[in-house]
């Protein structure tokens, strides 16, 4: 039965993120990595900014936007300091539920030098944040991220 719950649960959330226009996938249809938001932000600023096409870097057919030329340089100088962890997807989702979740790049925490993005946004026709979930259980949910993600990866 628990199990049933549980599948259901990631169905459903899964399912939602497809209709709230704040969530975004890690990478877009087009190449564009974390809905155009600079990475460097989160570490410098403490702040989701949306970065400019002027200040752009491409890797690996993915295009990442940055707000200035210093973060751009700084991205271009050590890119893997900046990425998300689980590729962009939602931590907690990854850590809680073993299941990928589109993100809203504006809802982030920086924890030991590395980013990680949440779901943010409607579900099942309430909000739900998902930060705040992280943060009842930071400890123990980044112990379980690694092994989740390399199951699900």
């Amino acid at each position: 039965m628990k199990n049933l719950k549980l599948i259901i649960g990631i169905a459903l959330l899964t399912l939602s993120i497809n209709y709230v226009s704040a969530q975004t996938e890690p990478i877009d249809k087009n190449g564009l990595a974390n809905g155009g938001y600079d990475l460097v932000s989160y570490f410098t600023d403490s702040k989701a900014t949306k970065g400019n096409d002027k200040f752009s870097v491409e890797i690996k057919g993915v295009k990442y936007l940055f707000a200035s030329e210093a973060h751009q340089k700084a991205f271009k100088a050590n890119p893997k300091s900046y990425l998300p962890q689980v590729d962009g997807y939602c931590a907690w989702a990854i850590a809680e539920k073993s299941a990928k979740v589109s993100v809203n790049p504006e809802t982030f925490k920086v924890v030991n030098g590395k980013l990680y993005l949440f779901f943010n946004g409607d579900f099942n026709g309430s909000p739900f944040n998902t930060l705040p979930e992280w943060n009842k259980d930071e400890k123990n949910l980044l112990a379980k991220l690694p092994e989740n993600w390399a199951a699900i990866r």
